[in-house]
């Protein structure tokens, strides 16, 4: 089971935020203005398990309305459109382009964090989603360094790692997961990954004849450098535009080939050791 974001249809209204600290306790944080637009947030964290994004590009083109489907977002006639995700205001000398998007933990099909994880904290859950336990994390903070998407983080105060679970909770009861139960324009959907996949490529296949040339799927690619995503997006411009990474690899991927090699030269120093011993007793 996963998410499947599609960003062209995000308003940035936040319930998707709202609802996972509600539903999920999650501590209150980005109270504090940060000077970047209505993005409060910044990034997700320990205390921020879904972030909507909010970036404003100016286009440097004439104004023009580019709709791409979005509920209620055709402008009024003799108006003009309202900023919003796949379109252009008037803004001086060129027009505005916003896009916004709800980030989560991408629910990594090959997870860095379950391999560095010492105490059996992080698991694999049986819809394929990965969860931390937070009673049994130690606060060693591997998790942190090895997850390719800089999502995991620990608590200030507390310790302790925290992240989206997928509500765990919520999907073991047949609920749909709080943030897509919220989401007003069903820019976050959620279900079997199979059937997402597909319903994204008929999504992007639309755009595209719409003349969002941008449009792209991130994440659901499952021989990418993960194994492909549990939550994957549907992106209007390049991944490094809403802050996501453009190749993500799986950084214990040399993993086991560091250990052996650490073996084969343990192997040869206690050979010379012992080497070196009967030599002095001969």
């Amino acid at each position: 089971m996963g998410f499947f974001t599609d960003t062209s249809v995000c308003i940035g209204c936040k319930a998707c935020e709202v609802a996972c600290k509600e539903w999920n306790l999650v501590p209150e944080d980005g109270l504090s203005l940060t000077g970047m637009s209505y993005d409060n947030t910044g990034a997700l964290g320990a205390s921020t398990w879904r972030h909507v994004a909010f970036v404003e590009q100016p286009t440097g083109r004439a104004s023009r309305s580019t709709d791409l489907g979005m509920p209620g977002m055709g402008p009024p006639p003799d108006a003009t459109p309202p900023a919003g995700p796949g379109q252009e205001t008037e803004s001086g000398e060129g027009g505005v382009r916003w896009l916004m998007s709800s980030d989560v933990c991408k629910h990594c099909t090959h997870a860095a964090c379950l391999d560095v994880c010492p105490t059996g904290s992080l698991f694999r859950t049986e819809f394929g989603t990965v969860v931390v336990q937070e009673d049994i994390c130690n606060g060693c903070g591997y998790c942190v360094p090895a997850c390719p998407y800089g999502v995991i983080d620990i608590r200030p105060g507390d310790g302790r790692a925290f992240k989206c679970t997928l509500c765990y909770d919520r999907i073991g009861e047949g609920m749909t997961p709080a943030c897509a139960q919220a989401c007003p324009t069903e820019s976050i959907q959620y279900g079997e990954l199979d059937e997402l996949r597909e319903r994204a490529g008929r999504r992007l296949g639309q755009l595209q004849e719409q003349g969002a040339d941008g449009a792209r799927l991130y994440g659901a690619d499952p021989d990418d450098g993960v194994g492909g995503d549990g939550a994957f997006f549907l992106l209007l411009d390049e991944p490094e535009v809403y802050g996501l990474p453009p190749d993500p690899v799986v950084t214990t991927r040399d993993l086991g080939s560091m250990w052996r090699h650490v073996g084969a030269a343990a192997g040869a120093l206690v050979g010379l050791g012992v080497a070196s011993f009967l030599g002095r007793r001969r």
